[in-house]
């Protein structure tokens, strides 16, 4: 049998053995060549992949419109509009905030209150319409509107879900907007929704926070909207939704002179000769407008 292998003794720490050098790794010396013939199929691809996408995507088209002052009407600088109306040759406006809501009846050439109806402290009035010989009053987060004679004797009420922000009627129906892109059509006798519409530019892109709304009886009907915290009316297709024009008021009424709470709010069409009026919340004056093309 072989004798084992008798064990050194130790003499302190043995020598340290060197670390071997690291294997070389293939691709340190044999690269493998860019095929640039790809790298081009892959860039034009992508590049006119973007541009295709680019040209078939819809355009916003929408025709923008400018305006011109014609004249200018008193308004109550504490009057928080939130509907406005021209009917039967009286302004016929709503008012918000709890504790100061109101309906009144107004001389439009004076600026005259001619009369008034103050709401129940815990209402918050909103949008205002008139359907035959009755007006609609809606309130923002009680889910109750109020219904008057044209002497502001309430005569009826009617409970809605969601919020309420602006109203108004095509002859048919009331026009409901509740602050999203959405435009409710309502039965004025039962209130039920009888269709409804999402609001969108040509392009696609939804438009919400419709503020007060107002019906223009041309090119088969349009709805005008106020857009809460811009100082732009969009004009929308009653049946589609889209879009087809937005009215430009910047410096309408200047920042400057605005109240915190400040903002372009009241719409009314006046029939008499077809100008627009624009005001605002806590606004001074009552706008009429002529409308034109920019660029004209």
């Amino acid at each position: 049998m072989a004798k084992r292998p008798k064990k050194r003794k130790s003499k302190g720490f043995p020598p340290v053995e060197p670390k071997p050098e690291p294997a070389m790794r293939v691709e340190q010396h044999f690269k493998r060549p860019m095929r640039w013939d790809l790298l081009i199929l892959f860039l034009t691809i992508s590049i006119g992949g973007t541009y295709l996408a680019i040209w078939l995507r819809p355009k916003n088209t929408v025709p923008r419109f400018s305006y011109e002052v014609l004249k200018t009407y008193d308004h109550d600088p504490t009057a928080f509009t939130q509907g406005l109306l021209f009917d039967d040759g009286f302004l016929w406006e709503s008012t918000g905030r709890y504790g100061e809501s109101t309906l009144r009846k107004i001389n439009l050439q004076s600026g005259e209150i001619l009369q008034r109806v103050d709401l129940p402290k815990e209402f918050f009035g909103e949008g205002l319409a008139v359907y035959k010989d009755k007006l609609f009053q809606l309130t923002w987060q009680e889910e109750k509107a109020f219904v008057y004679d044209r002497e502001l004797k309430k005569v009826g009420e009617f409970d809605y879900p969601g919020e309420g922000w602006g109203l108004t009627s095509n002859g048919v129906d009331l026009i409901l907007s509740d602050g999203s892109t959405t435009i409710k059509f309502l039965d004025p006798e039962t209130f039920e929704v009888r269709r409804q519409i999402s609001v969108r530019r040509p392009d696609r892109l939804p438009v919400g926070e419709l503020n007060e709304l107002e019906f223009v009886d041309y090119n088969g009907g349009r709805i005008y909207a106020n857009r809460y915290r811009y100082d732009q009316i969009y004009e929308i297709d009653p049946n589609s939704g889209e879009v087809t024009k937005v009215i430009d008021l910047a410096n309408l009424w200047p920042q400057n002179e605005r109240p915190t709470d400040g903002v372009l709010n009241g719409i009314a069409l006046n029939p008499k000769n077809d100008k627009l009026l624009v005001t605002g919340k806590l606004c001074p004056k009552i706008y009429e407008l002529r409308l034109f093309p920019e660029g004209e």
